[in-house]
């Protein structure tokens, strides 16, 4: 059995407008001591899925289909008595925003032993303390600091109080999202080694959310891209990173910079991802996809299985000859209705 299923979850919010669809019937699986990195524009969903999985979903959002599958029990039927207790323990999530994270009125210290001491009953002063130490040394915090609180601390600080926080209990699953966006490279470096070194020790799993796809690349097994609420494609990280059959990937890919080229002119997707009010019929990327058909609009796609990736695109089977020869031609990504809305506007402005 896996640690974590997915299975069709819909996630909505209410807004003024009407509800929103933040997540779209998506499905998957995270096995024991595997990382799964979910990546996409911002708005596509991914830190709402974290949330649903650890039940912090604000007031107007909820679930509204589906089941979360943790170790054989279904998040979605708990209460909140039983979710709390499943917290910090089994489940623990590194926020991406650490100062609204961090209760502002207590040190960091008093933080990490409150979670320490309230999921583990038995554990005493002495023992918690140590906790803290080795974890703030694991993320390269000077222990003394620990009596400090959350406004003493810089952005790249308060990030890795954070996540020495998250590891604390030697959770089963951590969900981080942007677990290293205020960290420099070299912290960013060690860190991630260091997560992996504990992730080893423990078998434990990750859910990574990052726009940064170097980091998803270093740490982790498998990749979701996801789109407008959907998965648009998952599989091995290799095949993602190397040879994806879905146009939002392969337009992706193209919009980060690769250190073994020269003088390459990164690639922009025109457009934006589309309402979740209101999402068109079919395909999602289709007013943003060279290859998009009229039954893109009309239809929704279908799994394909191009080896082991799934692809939701129509046409995958025919990306290798109609897109992959022509993705690093910028006028490839301009001939669509996006582009062409784009360079209307601009006409008229």
């Amino acid at each position: 059995m896996s640690l974590l299923e997915v299975e069709d979850l819909e996630v909505y919010y209410e807004t003024e407008q009407g509800p929103a669809q933040a997540v779209d019937g998506v499905s998957f699986e995270l096995e024991e001591g595997e990382n799964l990195g979910i990546v996409g524009e911002s708005g596509c969903g991914k830190t709402t899925l974290a949330k649903s999985i650890i039940g912090i979903l604000p007031d107007a959002g909820y679930i509204n289909a589906g089941s979360i599958n943790f170790k054989g029990d279904d998040l979605t039927e708990m209460n909140g008595a039983q979710r709390r207790r499943l917290k910090w323990e089994e489940i623990s999530m590194i926020a991406q925003s650490a100062m609204n994270s961090l209760d502002p009125v207590y040190t960091i210290r008093e933080q990490i032993v409150e979670a320490i001491e309230t999921h583990r009953p038995g554990t005493g002063r002495v023992e918690s303390n140590e906790i803290v130490t080795e974890m703030f040394e694991l993320v390269g915090l000077d222990p003394e600091r620990a009596d400090d609180y959350p406004h003493q601390f810089s952005g790249g600080m308060r990030q890795r109080a954070m996540i020495a926080m998250s590891l604390a209990l030697d959770p089963s699953l951590v969900l981080a999202d942007e677990p290293t966006t205020a960290l420099d490279v070299i912290m960013q470096d060690q860190i991630l080694k260091r997560i992996s070194q504990i992730q080893d020790e423990i078998n434990s799993s990750m859910l990574v959310i990052t726009h940064d796809v170097s980091v998803v690349a270093e740490t982790c097994d498998r990749v979701i891209v996801m789109y407008a609420g959907q998965i648009a494609e998952e599989g091995p990280v290799e095949d993602i990173f190397n040879n994806p059959y879905h146009p939002y990937s392969i337009g992706l890919k193209r919009a980060f910079p690769n250190i073994r080229m020269e003088n390459q002119d990164l690639l922009s997707i025109a457009g934006y991802p589309p309402e979740l009010i209101d999402p068109p019929e079919g395909c999602r990327f289709a007013e943003r996809c060279p290859m998009a058909t009229d039954r893109c609009r009309e239809e929704v796609p279908s799994e394909h299985e191009m080896g082991d990736l799934r692809t939701y695109c129509h046409y995958a089977e025919d990306i290798d000859q109609e897109l992959r020869p022509y993705a690093d031609d910028p006028e490839t990504w301009e001939n669509t209705v996006a582009a062409k809305n784009a360079g209307a506007q601009a006409g008229d402005d």
